[in-house]
């Protein structure tokens, strides 16, 4: 009976060994590739907008065909409203500070309450 007994444990702690065994192997092949991560800040500055010139339909001057003017600094996403809310109107931008917005729909001249611009790099 004891030998009985005997063999059942070494069986379980060599088949537990073995486990082991493979288990750290497998954990040992595993490769990780380097990485990079980080955490940084910078200043947000706002742009400046200058010369800004209104363009009234030729057919209809009651509303606005386009406004165009010229930022401080490059751009290359800038989007405008003229009735301080949206819908808002993508730009064409031409050497990153040029500006020009043509209205799909055109806003009428009394709707026009502030010229937002949203512009970024």
């Amino acid at each position: 009976m004891f030998l009985r007994n005997a063999l059942k444990v070494s069986l379980i702690v060599l088949v537990a060994f073995a486990l082991a065994t493979v288990t750290y192997a497998y954990a040992a092949n595993n490769t990780v590739p380097a990485s990079t991560a980080g955490d940084g800040a910078g200043a947000i500055s706002g742009y400046t907008v200058n010369g800004i010139v209104y363009t009234l339909d030729a057919a209809s001057p009651d509303k606005i065909n386009k406004v165009a003017f010229t930022l401080n600094a490059a751009a290359t996403v800038v989007q405008v409203s003229v009735t301080g809310a949206a819908p808002y109107q993508s730009c064409a931008i031409v050497g990153g500070v040029n500006v020009t917005c043509t209205f799909g729909t055109e806003p009428t001249v009394l709707s026009a309450t502030s010229l937002r611009v949203i512009a970024t790099q």
